[in-house]
């Protein structure tokens, strides 16, 4: 890849600047792409943007951006972007410093933000070679995510048109979900839960977006989507926000979305087992999330299931001698389970007070019964 080093002005930077959804984010008289396909959000945090013009403003330098020169002689932003928007919504009014807009700065400051140089590599070079330094020079600073990286690999009509549901700060599919998915748009974790509840498979997403990169759209990526959260609404429609998202909700479409469910039976089972996680009880549920699969398939690992600890059958089978509650007779610890008197499914507790301790063969005698 070739580069050659140029410097511009804030002001050359920021004449003609836009943001808007369908013409993109451009600035350099519109002869730079501030958002090319393969860049992230922005997702500098206010401190960080602040900092970017306090720094202009002290006259500290910042480190260098990089612009791919395209084959039509205009720019995009291979990095740096996040400190381009920063400065740019800056001096357009989108924020202020110390309560002071750009606007509103004498202007001697104005003359000496607009005159503030900035260092510019332009890189030239095939556009595997692009991406391949999109991801070297993304390595310091702001950490991409596996999806932002993912979506510079494989940029392309797919991956533009994805974006436009699962991306940004007004997402459709943020606002559809947001009761089943603890996932950021800004970042592309809802692009990527979305891919991968398509595919089945986290190992599988790049593979899908390979084979996908360049289809005119995604429609069978929303359109699944899209089926996936229906599904639950209907089959689960009491919210439980709090539980709900920590569902792998892509694999439970794909058991059971098949199938004739009765919601109301489903929502009485999932209300007895909430009831044994109310504050202040000793419960025996892990994991409330797994509920929702317990519930559909009757697996107990999706609860991970309190059990007695050591020190509690420890003191249970001294107390009783070592003999077994059930048939009297003497058996080693190392052969004894402690069991729930009471289940817990009836609302019995890990407590001593409900541990009894069992042989084995009284035990698995007990649970087939």
């Amino acid at each position: 890849m070739k580069i050659d080093r140029k410097e511009i002005t804030i002001g050359e930077l920021v004449a003609g600047y836009s943001d808007d959804d369908e013409g993109g984010v451009l600035g350099y008289s519109g002869q730079l792409d501030i958002r090319p396909p393969y860049q992230r959000e922005f997702v500098y945090k206010d401190k960080q943007r602040d900092d970017v013009i306090r720094s202009v403003l002290a006259g500290f330098p910042l480190n260098v951006m990089y612009w791919a020169r395209r084959p039509d002689g205009r720019h995009e932003v291979l990095d740096g972007q996040q400190r381009t928007i920063s400065i740019c919504q800056y001096v357009t009014g989108v924020f202020a410093i110390n309560d002071k807009y750009f606007s509103n700065q004498p202007d001697d400051v104005q003359d000496s933000i607009n005159g503030y140089t900035l260092t510019i590599y332009q890189c030239d070079g095939k556009p595997s070679e692009k991406l391949d330094w999109f991801r070297i020079v993304n390595i310091a600073g702001e950490r991409l995510y596996d999806q932002e990286l993912r979506n510079a690999v494989y940029a392309g009509p797919w991956v533009s048109d994805a974006k436009r549901y699962f991306s940004g700060h007004v997402s459709v599919a943020k606002f559809m979900s947001s009761e089943y998915v603890r996932a950021s748009a800004i970042r592309q974790e809802l692009l990527e839960t979305a891919i991968r509840w398509a595919c089945g498979d986290a190992k599988k997403i790049d593979d899908y977006m390979a084979r996908h990169q360049h289809d005119a759209n995604a429609n069978e990526l929303w359109e699944h989507f899209r089926a996936v959260i229906g599904w639950i609404a209907k089959t689960f429609p009491q919210e439980r926000r709090a539980i709900m998202q920590g569902v792998d909700w892509g694999k439970l479409y794909a058991e059971h979305g098949s199938r004739t469910l009765d919601s109301d039976a489903l929502e009485r089972e999932i209300s007895k087992l909430l009831a044994l996680e109310q504050p202040g009880r000793a419960n025996a549920i892990q994991r409330p999330s797994g509920i929702f699969p317990y519930v559909l398939d009757g697996d107990e690992r999706h609860l991970n299931l309190r059990t007695f600890t050591k020190g509690q059958k420890l003191a249970a089978y001294e107390r009783l001698k070592g003999k077994c509650e059930h048939c009297g007779q003497h058996f080693e610890f190392r052969d004894m389970e402690g069991d729930h008197k009471t289940p817990w499914d009836d609302g019995g507790l890990t407590t001593d007070d409900n541990l009894q301790m069992l042989c084995r063969k009284c035990n698995r005698t007990k649970g087939a019964n």
